[in-house]
């Protein structure tokens, strides 16, 4: 049977994973099992997940984002993986239309969806209005509208097992976050995949709670710091393929 692991890290940030937690429940018809993995929290987030029996793994401290999918990831049991943002909203046909980009070929690495708030080509143009009258829009099944790119954000990226085997996992170098997701892309690329932006996939996505809680020139600070192991890792700047 196919199974999606979809993977949420979360720090203190029970409000948001409850919500999370809830659309996903609301709108996901095909089998999946749900992953917590919890930063040190200490606002309920145990008490919550051992009460919805959710999958839980709880790391004593915040070790960031790229760690978090890892211990997520070893324990997953599903065919297809997915890494997903704790403020994220799912919303109707979501993973169906996402698992359907997946597997449309063999070629296809990574696929991620549509969103509010993202930078890159996942954002929508229009301004957002409401989650109904963005699903109206964007969740009726349609290829057509899927495309090729050069890279995903990963509030939300669908994986098969195939390629973690194949490429590996997240690369903690980049906790506690920001361009890992750049970095796993970048050698699913390597590798010979294609990455799919699913047009046919609207998500709502809150928009980088976890972060702003550090402060704008933290924030900025680490964004160099990351984007500096990035190019010393792979000698290319990854502000050339953000389209």
């Amino acid at each position: 049977m196919q199974v999606t692991s979809i993977i949420i890290p979360t720090f203190n940030g029970l409000n948001l994973l409850q919500e999370c937690v809830a659309s996903i429940r609301r709108h996901t018809s095909v089998p999946y099992e749900i992953i917590v993995v919890d930063n040190g929290s200490q606002d309920g987030t145990l008490e919550y997940c051992h009460r919805e029996r959710l999958k839980l793994v709880a790391i004593p401290i915040n070790r960031g984002f790229p760690v978090a999918c890892n211990y997520g990831l070893h324990i997953a049991t599903g065919n297809a993986l997915m890494l997903l943002n704790n403020d994220t909203l799912a919303t109707p046909n979501w993973l169906d239309n996402m698992l359907r980009a997946l597997y449309s070929s063999d070629d296809v690495g990574i696929v991620g969806p549509m969103t509010n708030y993202a930078s890159g080509r996942q954002q929508i143009q229009e301004p957002y209005t409401n989650i109904n009258e963005m699903v109206a829009k964007y969740n009726t099944p349609n290829p057509a509208i899927w495309q090729d790119t050069t890279r995903l954000v990963g509030i939300s990226l669908l994986f098969k097992r195939e390629l973690l085997d194949q490429i590996g996992f997240m690369d903690e170098r980049f906790s506690p976050g920001h361009f890992e997701d750049d970095d796993f892309c970048y050698r699913t690329r390597l590798a010979g995949y294609r990455l799919l932006i699913v047009g046919d996939c609207f998500i709502f996505h809150h928009g980088s709670a976890s972060f702003h809680k550090k402060g704008y020139e933290a924030v900025q600070a680490l964004l160099q710091q990351n984007r500096q192991k990035f190019i010393d890792k792979w000698g290319v700047d990854p502000h050339t393929f953000m389209e």
